[in-house]
């Protein structure tokens, strides 16, 4: 049944296709991979096979793997993945390691996520940072409950806040040491070319970034440079050809100490600096 789905999604261009076979077989199935591997040729229960049936199916309308298994995992951990909200990608996890490489374990730090989402990034850096205190930021109701779920179910409800409504509108820039976000950053023409998955399945809100992608940058970069205090942590995640432009918007707001870091594919994917304070 895994190699006939195989073959399926070859045929359909499907990207991974023995793996996404492999992971719709476990999440029918219904046990672990060992206990899946045990079974080895011996007859397929009916209910299983009508499960995975389905969401072979469901694959091949290019619906994403992660929304049809209902998880995915992000720097270890497992968060609900659904329509509500951008799919959380290996490529955003260089901007968790970016940030806790900003917070010391020992100190007691208020981290914010702007346009959290699925809540992947504070959930992942306040998971690291057990002393850390963060708010999610999201202007999207169904996202902020999805975000609220998540940290929920990684037992962080109490470290992690929820605020519903723009990042312009919320108050506790003053107050943060590190802010990090994934905002829009693709360019509104380049949106109809992107992959089925994302560009059918992703909050439109959650991928356009303007004629010129950087939109989202300006008003996040000019809001923290006149509210965020002297020194707190700008971290955002970027696109693999926008790091010259960020880190010129960055300096030019007057943040300093500036850097980038590139993804486990050599992509340029983060950038970061420090912010100038409020002006006196």
């Amino acid at each position: 049944m895994i190699r006939r789905a195989t073959e399926r999604f070859r045929a359909a261009g499907i990207a991974d296709a023995r793996q996404n076979a492999a992971m719709l077989m476990l999440h029918a199935f219904g046990d672990t991979r060992a206990a899946l591997l045990a079974a080895g040729a011996s007859p397929v229960p009916e209910t299983t096979q009508e499960v995975f049936h389905a969401a072979v199916e469901r694959r091949l309308l290019r619906e994403p793997l992660q929304h049809i298994l209902g998880t995915t995992h992000f720097y270890g951990l497992e968060f609900r993945s659904d329509p509500r909200a951008l799919i959380p990608r290996m490529d955003s996890e260089v901007v968790v390691e970016t940030a806790l490489c900003l917070i010391p374990k020992d100190h007691r730090v208020v981290v914010a996520d702007l346009g959290t989402g699925t809540g992947c990034l504070l959930g992942a850096i306040l998971w690291n940072r057990p002393l850390a205190i963060g708010t999610g930021v999201e202007a999207d109701p169904g996202a902020a409950a999805l975000a609220c779920e998540n940290f929920d179910i990684l037992g962080l409800s109490g470290r992690a806040n929820l605020f519903g409504g723009p990042w312009d509108r919320w108050t506790g820039w003053e107050a943060a040491g590190v802010i990090v976000s994934n905002p829009p950053y693709i360019a509104t023409a380049e949106i109809e070319s992107l992959a089925p998955e994302v560009r059918d399945h992703d909050p439109r809100l959650a991928l356009d970034g303007g004629s010129d992608g950087l939109a989202a940058y300006q008003d996040l970069i000019s809001t923290g440079a006149a509210r965020m205090p002297m020194g707190a942590a700008l971290v955002l995640e970027i696109g693999h050809d926008q790091r010259a432009a960020v880190l010129d918007l960055l300096a030019q707001a007057g943040f300093t100490g500036l850097g980038h870091r590139l993804d486990l594919g050599g992509n340029d994917r983060c950038v970061w600096g420090f912010a100038p304070g409020p002006s006196r």
